[in-house]
Order: structure tokens, then sequence, then C-alpha cells
């Protein structure tokens, strides 16, 4: 799995997850399997990860999660809007309480110029939170993936410190 510091962050993730009494599910597009594969690598995974669904195309992303076709269609797969009901529908399907989404282009193909290569969103849900953001990373396509998966550790961490994450 990954590098040192993906494997340090997929730990701590999972200590957070396991102290805060939650779990989670994973709905990834442009990463592949890449949050999923970092988060179970470590012993003791089964306590807080439910399971993922890589949504590649389009189809998936409505079929498998619930993402509204219209909703793909007027704003693109590619779009905070689409990352936050890729997670919720995560979150849904799997009955945990925090969902993760990622959607993006990873190249070396598919970017344009309003949405070029590494522009990537990432969006965790619960009960009473959606939160999403774009991200733009440099690089080829295993970077690019390599990084949002980091990014996606670091986010899950920082939101559970937040509190978010926890029971009210």
């Amino acid at each position: 799995m990954g590098d040192r510091v993906t494997r340090d962050f997929a730990a701590r993730a999972g200590e957070a997850l396991l102290s805060a009494g939650r779990t989670v599910a994973v709905a990834e597009s442009c990463t592949g399997g890449g949050v999923c594969e970092a988060l179970t690598a470590l012993p003791g995974s089964s306590g807080y990860f439910l399971g993922g669904v890589v949504a590649y195309g389009n189809e998936s992303k409505t079929r498998d999660l619930g993402v509204p076709s219209g909703l793909i269609e007027s704003v693109g797969a590619v779009s905070r809007e689409v990352a936050e009901e890729m997670a919720a529908g995560a979150m849904r399907r799997f009955g945990a309480h925090i969902g993760i989404g990622t959607t993006g282009i990873a190249g070396p193909g598919g970017g344009t110029p309003e949405k070029p290569v590494g522009t990537v969103y990432v969006a965790i849900a619960s009960e009473k939170v959606r939160l999403s953001y774009p991200l733009r990373f440099p690089g080829d396509r295993e970077a690019v993936r390599g990084a949002t998966v980091l990014r996606v550790l670091e986010t899950l961490v920082s939101f559970l410190s937040g509190g978010e994450g926890k029971s009210p």
C-alpha cells in the first residue's frame, strides 16, 4: 500500500474510527479502489470498514450509489455535487456512519480547459454533515491517484478529530 505517509494516515484514520465507534464506506471513481485498499491494509480494519464501490462509469454511479443521472448530466461526473452524492450513497448502501466519495480526472486524457487533468473532488458525508472540496494535483495518473488517496485519509482524520464523525 502506497508510501509510508499514506500508511501512517490510514493507521491514524483507522484508530480515529475505532475510538469514535464509527464505521466508514467508500465510493471511488478516479482512485479506482485506492482508498479502500489503504483503509483495509491494516489489521483490524473490519472493525470500521464496511465496504466500497468502484463506480468508474456514470451508470454505476447511478445504479450502485443512487447518484441522480440528471445531476451527472447537468454538472458532470467530475463535480462537487456528484462527489457528495457518491459519499452519501456509499454511506446508505453499506449502513455506515461515514461515507467517502472521490471523482476526478487522473489522466493522461479526459481533461478539458474547465476541468484539466488532475482535477479531483473529494467528499465526506455523515448523518448531519456533507463536506466536499475541489483539488488540483500535478503529475501523471499515478501521482494524481496517490495524492487523492492521501488527501482523503488526511481529511477523514481531520473530520473525526473535529468531532464531526462522533455520535451526538
